[in-house]
C-alpha cells in the first residue's frame, strides 16, 4: 500500500481509502447487513488501508456509529476518519441543508459521539446551504480545528466560485467531488484549481457508482428503489454508450492482467492532483481487490490508450 500527506496537513492517507455510505446507508441502500458492513471496514484496515471516509448523512448517523465501533479494535492513531456535516435530519424525516455555525458544532459535537473519537481527521462541509456565508461556516471549522476537534477542513459538492471563496484565507485542505473515467467534468475547472492552491482531490464515485464495475451489462435494470436511477448516466442513450466505453477499457484491463475496477482506480492517481480514491463497497471481497490498485502503475502509453478509449467513445 502507498500513502500520501494529505494537503496543508501532517496527515499520512493510504492512497487507496474506504467509502462507507453502504456500511449502515439504511436511506441509500436497499437490504444492508450491518455485520458484513462493519467486515468491510476490519477488512480494509488489516490491508493497510487507514483512509476511512463517512458522513452523518449515511443511515442517519448509522454508518458512523458502526465504522466507530470497527474503529475502536485499532490503534486510534492508525486510522484516518473522515467524516461530513451539513445536512440536518429531523424527526418527520425531512432533511435540510444547514451551514450555520451553531449548527456546524453541534454536528461535529454529535459525529464524534457516534464514531466514538476525541478528534476528527478530516472534516468535510457536505453541501453549501445557499444562505450561510462560507465566512461563517468555514470559520466556525477553523474554530474548531483551533480547538482539537478537527485536524483538518475540507468541503464538497461545490462550483468553482464556491470553492474559491471557501478558500479565501487557504483553509481548504481537501476538496471531493465527482470524478472518474466516465466523467471528468472536475478536469476543467475544478481540479486545475486545487492543483495550483495545494488542495487534495479526493474523488466521489470513482467507479461511476458501479458503472466501472464491470459488472452491467447493455441489458441491466436497477431496482425501483435504487437512488441511481435519478443519474443521467443510468439513463436511456447515455447508459448505452457509457456500457460500450465500458466495454473497451474491460478489454484493456484484461491486456494488462488486471481488473476494470482496479484499472479505474490506478488512472485517478495516475491524475494530477489526486492524492488518494475511495471506493465504497458491502463485503470484504471488494476491498481485497481494490487495494491492488495502488501497486498499478501505468506507463505513459498505457495512459493513452485509455485517453483514445475515453476520448473516442
Amino acid at each position: 500500500m502507498k500513502y500520501t500527506a494529505l494537503k496543508k496537513s501532517n496527515i499520512e492517507v493510504s492512497t487507496i481509502g474506504l467509502g462507507t455510505n453502504a456500511v449502515g446507508g439504511h436511506n441509500l441502500f436497499q437490504n444492508l447487513n450491518e455485520a458484513d458492513g462493519k467486515a468491510f471496514v476490519r477488512e480494509a484496515l488489516n490491508l493497510g488501508v487507514n483512509f476511512i471516509d463517512t458522513a452523518d448523512i449515511y443511515g442517519l448517523g448509522r454508518s458512523e456509529e458502526l465504522v466507530g465501533e470497527v474503529v475502536k479494535e485499532f490503534n486510534r492513531d492508525d486510522v484516518v476518519i473522515a467524516t461530513k456535516g451539513a445536512q440536518h435530519w429531523y424527526e418527520d424525516g425531512t432533511v435540510k441543508t444547514d451551514n450555520r455555525p451553531e449548527y456546524l458544532r453541534e454536528a461535529v459535537e454529535k459525529s464524534l459521539q457516534r464514531l466514538q473519537l476525541d478528534y476528527l481527521d478530516l472534516y468535510y462541509l457536505h453541501f453549501p446551504d445557499g444562505e450561510t456565508s462560507f465566512a461563517e461556516s468555514i470559520g466556525e471549522l477553523v474554530r474548531l480545528k483551533e480547538e482539537g476537534k478537527i485536524r483538518a477542513i475540507g468541503i464538497s459538492n461545490v462550483s468553482l466560485d464556491q470553492l474559491k471563496e471557501a478558500n479565501k484565507n487557504g483553509d481548504i485542505s481537501v476538496l471531493q467531488s465527482p470524478y472518474n473515467m466516465l466523467d471528468r467534468s472536475a478536469e476543467t475547472e475544478l481540479l486545475p484549481y486545487c492543483v495550483e492552491n495545494n488542495i487534495s482531490f479526493i474523488p466521489y464515485g470513482p467507479l461511476s457508482f458501479g458503472l466501472l464495475s464491470g459488472t452491467f451489462t447493455k441489458e441491466s435494470t436497477l431496482d425501483s428503489l435504487d437512488w441511481r436511477q435519478s443519474l443521467p448516466l443510468f439513463q436511456g442513450e447515455q447508459f448505452q454508450q457509457a456500457i460500450k466505453t465500458v466495454d473497451k477499457l474491460k478489454e484493456f484491463a484484461n491486456q494488462k492482467e488486471t481488473s476494470l475496477p482496479n484499472l479505474a482506480l490506478a488512472w485517478l492517481l495516475a491524475q494530477d492532483g489526486v492524492d488518494a480514491v475511495i471506493p465504497g463497497g458491502k463485503r470484504k471481497e471488494r476491498i481485497r481487490e481494490n487495494v491492488q490498485a495502488s501497486d498499478i502503475n501505468l506507463s505513459k502509453d498505457e495512459l493513452n490508450i485509455i485517453e483514445d478509449i475515453l476520448s473516442n467513445n
